[in-house]
């Protein structure tokens, strides 16, 4: 219940700052939809209902540093295809790259597949639940393994902290 409300509060909070309003009738609006969100998703951000106030409070401070991380990967990769786009650095080899899935959830492997793809030079091809794996197509696929060692790393470092 603690987990709940205090889920509610972050979305309240988030839809004040859209706003930028605090009125009791804004504060009770957003409380509203973050109820209805929260229970419309529950299956997904609270699957077995065992989330913990510190496993929720752990998870919202690391999401700071997971989304300046998002940021920058999308500023650096919006500047790799900008630069080959004005033809200041070649086309090596545009290629897809296959990713294992490891031991992300499906919550995991969603945000993997949304954070690669956010970044410019890379989309999601496919997921293969049976081979466990992403396909992504990269624009610089001339080293697989630095790619799969890239996308693992992000995720070692940054996302396993928030969504596991």
């Amino acid at each position: 219940m603690i987990v709940s409300l205090l889920i509610v509060a972050l979305l309240t909070a988030v839809y004040a700052l859209a706003l930028t309003s605090v009125a009791p009738l804004d504060l009770l609006s957003g409380a509203v939809l973050g109820g209805g969100l929260l229970v419309l998703s529950r299956a997904v951000t609270v699957p077995d209902g065992t989330l913990g106030v510190w496993t929720v409070l752990r998870r919202m401070l690391a999401f700071v540093p997971f989304a300046f991380a998002v940021g920058r990967d999308v500023v650096a990769g919006t500047g790799r295809v900008a630069l080959i786009v004005l033809g200041l650095r070649p086309l090596r080899a545009p290629g897809i790259v296959k990713v294992p899935i490891g031991d992300r959830s499906p919550t995991g492997v969603a945000v993997s597949s949304l954070v690669e793809t956010l970044s410019p030079g890379s989309v999601l091809i496919d997921i293969d639940w049976e081979e466990r794996a992403l396909y992504f197509h990269v624009i610089d696929a001339s080293d697989p393994d630095k790619v799969r060692h890239q996308v693992q790393t992000f995720y070692e470092r940054y996302q396993r902290h928030v969504f596991p």
